[in-house]
């Protein structure tokens, strides 16, 4: 809950508005909740704690009725109508994706903050991305058409693979892909996988490969045999290039989630999808791939989007061919 007031609180007689509100909101809150400036003279914040969400809904409206109804009693209309009075649910709603992840300035000020001191340099990576990927489907076309024919005439079904995605703030788009998989397959088994691989439940069926925990499904009976090639060497990817086209992916980022995925993220897992767009190849591609666990996939994607420069992505798009090449982690 937060208290703004149009005017600063001045501390000082007993017949203020500061002392009259911290009274007000002493005698609505618990011992476990916890009190104290949001913007110092301007914002008092309460975080009520140990609620149990399971009716938002009701349990807001309860909050709201017994605050509002302390400052009623304490405080005069004339001081009332100045202090707003604001709830923020702690974590938010993802809904279903449609409008994306709420990212209130309230509760996420520093990214904001960083959003409007990063105004140039998001040009740049745009820029970067626009001709990066402009140039790599010219250069890469020959390639585009020797896949396309190996997938038409190794397996029925069409040539690309299209997936709904969750891209920066939680917006949805069609996700691209050489298709490497059997139409019309159960995504079952792979629902089962992402749920115990971002729970860290390694013991459930992680492989080991010369004495290191691979955490992939390595033996996916969904993949074809040209499908096989195609992740090994990730030239399932390269249609990648027109989601960067688009605007919609980046080509250094973290990964795109499915939505089921989404489902299974812990609070701080989203923050991956608040920083920069999703990328093709990113900084735990070339530190290891396959080979870390989830949560250290997102740590070096939050590093990444902490020390962004062009100079990184510049860094990390020369690395990929080398990770890619050897093969390393990749299935």
């Amino acid at each position: 809950m937060l208290l703004e007031a149009r005017e600063p609180f001045q501390d000082g007689n007993e017949d203020n508005v500061f002392d009259k509100t911290v009274a007000a909101i002493h005698s609505s809150i618990r011992e476990t909740d916890l009190a104290g400036w949001y913007k110092v003279n301007f914002t008092l914040g309460v975080i009520f704690t140990e609620l149990g969400l399971a009716d938002k809904k009701s349990i807001l409206a309860a909050l709201r009725l017994k605050a509002t109804a302390a400052l009623q009693c304490t405080l005069h209309t004339e001081e009332l109508k100045n202090i707003h009075v604001s709830f923020h649910c702690f974590p938010e709603d993802s809904g279903d994706h449609g409008t994306g992840l709420p990212t209130s300035p309230e509760l996420y000020p520093d990214l904001v903050q960083r959003h409007e001191a990063k105004t140039i340099s998001r040009v740049i990576k745009r820029a970067m991305d626009v001709a990066g990927s402009s140039m790599a489907l010219i250069i890469l076309s020959p390639i585009f058409l020797a896949v396309a024919l190996a997938i038409k005439l190794s397996s029925p079904g069409p040539i690309l693979f299209r997936q709904k995605r969750v891209g920066q703030h939680g917006l949805p788009f069609t996700f691209l892909k050489f298709r490497s998989m059997r139409p019309a397959n159960d995504s079952q088994v792979h629902r089962e996988y992402v749920r115990r691989f971002i729970a860290g439940d390694v013991r459930l069926g992680a492989p080991e490969q010369n004495g290191k925990v691979v955490y992939k499904i390595t033996e996916d009976p969904r993949v074809t045999r040209v499908g096989g090639f195609l992740r090994r060497t990730s030239l399932d990817e390269l249609p990648q290039l027109l989601n960067v086209l688009a605007g919609e992916m980046s080509l250094v980022g973290p990964r795109p989630p499915i939505p089921y995925e989404l489902e299974a993220y812990e609070v701080w897992h989203k923050r991956r999808l608040l920083e920069v767009k999703p990328g093709i190849t990113g900084l735990w591609q070339v530190n290891g791939r396959s080979r870390l666990r989830f949560d250290d996939m997102v740590r070096l994607d939050l590093q990444y989007a902490k020390a962004w420069s062009p100079w990184l992505d510049i860094k990390i798009l020369l690395q990929t061919p080398r990770a890619v090449l050897s093969g390393e982690g990749a299935y």
